[in-house]
């Protein structure tokens, strides 16, 4: 049978890259690219639609010429204010059954949004650092909630990415300047308790693990030598890759909890191991960084081409393992 033909719906505005990356595994694992397409064709307002065509599913994308009939649709890269104009096309997904991976609106939603989270995590007994949720305070409320929080805390947006709107506050001018900021940008917004998240030779750090399908993949320990400065990749903290094997059991097992509570498939999960483990959030479509192709990339592919030879069990058709030759190398 000839090879699956793989969809690859991405946000092209997003800086992250995780397009191409997925594009590689999916090349790698099938012998061929991806039909890339644009993800705001699919969003409110775009011109992209979906049809069943016969028991398939058709998309047609008139702005990129395309009218295609995928096996697979890979979604992914979509910045998290761009998420909720794409129920739409995730329930499509849904309705005609698409061989598709973690597009529920529900969970997309509860993980995006850090309030909704922050409830799941409480329901379902998940470590994190107490938080309190704000909606347009006014000083007395910012002040207070800044005090019942031990004077040390976190502020970051209900939806944010890359940790550039988050900030580190330890006194009053500082809890003035980032309530005006969330003000002026009509955003509601939370403060954590620090986690004091910090190692022996003084730096800030985190993990982020990667689930998938209830197991870790892979994982990653992020060192930040600006203590008031978020530990992600793109703040300027350094990762250093983890085997599954050797992570830290407790954070393994958290991260799976918080992947199953928020209702994801699959996720990359930032927690720190302090407090016997805390989780600080749950990212939809975490972003790779080198050498994360065989780690993350391909197995996320892999398994939407798992999901497809069970659909086409006893068709004769199975996707490629990485056991046969592949581009640079890989195998």
């Amino acid at each position: 049978m000839s090879r699956p033909c793989v969809a690859l719906v991405t946000d092209p505005t997003s800086p992250e890259g995780c397009g191409d990356v997925l594009a590689q595994a999916v090349e790698l694992l099938t012998g061929g690219p991806p039909v890339r397409i644009d993800s705001r064709n699919f969003a409110a307002g775009g011109t992209g639609r979906g049809v069943r065509s016969r028991s398939r599913l058709r998309l047609i994308v008139p702005r990129q010429r395309l009218d295609l009939e995928p096996d697979v649709v890979v979604l992914y890269e979509i910045p998290p204010h761009r998420r909720q104009s794409l129920a739409g096309f995730q329930r499509l997904l849904h309705r005609h059954d698409a061989v598709t991976l973690g597009t529920g609106v529900s969970a997309w939603r509860t993980a995006t949004e850090k309030n909704l989270t922050v409830e799941r995590f409480q329901r379902d007994g998940v470590a994190h650092m107490e938080t309190v949720v704000l909606h347009a305070p006014g000083p007395q409320e910012a002040a207070a909630a800044f005090e019942k929080l031990g004077g040390d805390v976190w502020a970051r947006p209900v939806v944010g990415t890359g940790g550039s709107d988050t900030f580190h506050v330890t006194d009053l001018d500082g809890l003035e300047r980032v309530t005006a900021y969330y003000t002026e940008r009509d955003s509601d917004w939370m403060l954590s308790r620090d986690a004091g998240n910090i190692t022996a030779d003084g730096r800030r750090h985190q993990f982020r693990v990667f689930v998938l399908h209830g197991r870790v993949v892979h994982a990653r320990e992020h060192l930040q030598p600006a203590l008031d400065t978020p530990c992600n990749t793109s703040q300027g903290a350094t990762a250093v890759h983890i085997p599954p094997a050797d992570l830290d059991p407790r954070l393994a097992e958290l991260s799976i909890a918080a992947t199953a509570s928020v209702g994801l498939q699959f996720a990359g999960v930032d927690l720190a191991v302090e407090h016997g483990g805390v989780v600080f959030e749950v990212n939809v479509q975490p972003a790779f960084i080198d050498g994360e192709l065989d780690k993350v990339a391909v197995p996320y592919v892999e398994a939407h081409l798992r999901a497809l030879a069970e659909r086409r069990e006893g068709d004769g058709w199975a996707p490629p393992g990485r056991a046969a030759t592949a581009p640079d190398g890989h195998r």
